[in-house]
């Protein structure tokens, strides 16, 4: 399995939300280049980043900011928020992301994501979002009407990359994740999931590799991080199968 840090950006700045609410933001680092290669030097191979602001304005905000990270790093990078047409989706992967993550459009334009992922293969994931089970959108501001599961199953021919699977309840609360809704997703199609929402210790993390060794394809911690919960050197170590 893969650990991927996170780095969620608001106005230029490294934060987390609780439970998805803007308002919510806590500023953990105003240097967003510097934090990720701070991972980068931690061993993590990946980087998980998101534009908050993109998310809820639908078109990318934090242009400068991911831009220094890729320019910083030698790290792969997956970014999600305000990506919503075909020119932002190839502008971002010239620019060296080595994945976009398409959350809101895969409700609103499954076909946008069906055409990005012929296009560019091996470089999209699905973000499903959910909110007491169903997908949550435009920057988790509102719910749909279609189920996690059957929004996944709906794409899952489309040929993503991965699909990215975040408990929106549990997101930045510091309570673990849902291990067993990531599961039954995992189960239920053939595309690779990534767990996203609520790890926060290292014995999430050792709980999700127990279940989901060979099932779930990695994992994605940001607040624990930041708290010092979750040592990220370890944290690689600990989802590849190393021992010390």
């Amino acid at each position: 399995m893969i650990f991927y840090p996170a780095i969620d950006l608001k106005n230029g700045e490294c934060v987390r939300l609780l439970r998805g609410e803007m308002d919510s933001a806590t500023v953990f680092n105003d240097n967003p280049a510097g934090q990720a290669k701070a991972f980068a030097d931690a061993g993590c191979a990946w980087l998980h980043v998101v534009d908050l602001n993109g998310a809820f304005e639908g078109q990318p905000v934090n242009a400068d900011a991911v831009g220094a990270i890729i320019d910083t790093v030698d790290m792969k990078v997956q970014l999600g928020g305000g990506i919503r047409n075909m020119k932002t989706v190839e502008g971002w992967l010239e620019r060296g992301l080595s994945r976009v993550i398409l959350g809101t459009a895969a409700v609103r334009n499954p076909e946008f994501v069906r055409e990005a992922c012929r296009a560019f293969p091996g470089c999209v994931a699905v973000g499903i979002d959910a909110r007491d089970g169903r997908v949550a959108v435009e920057g988790w501001a509102e719910v749909s009407d279609i189920t996690a599961l059957d929004l996944a199953k709906r794409l899952e021919d489309a040929g993503a990359a991965v699909i990215i699977h975040t408990d929106v309840s549990r997101d930045g609360a510091m309570q673990g994740p849902n291990i067993e809704a990531t599961m039954a997703l995992a189960r239920a199609v053939s595309t690779p999931v990534i767990a996203s929402g609520g790890v926060s210790s290292m014995d999430d993390l050792a709980a999700l590799k127990t279940a989901g060794d060979g099932l779930i394809d990695g994992a994605i911690s940001g607040r624990a991080l930041y708290d010092g919960r979750i040592d990220p050197a370890a944290a690689v170590a600990l989802l590849a199968g190393q021992t010390s």
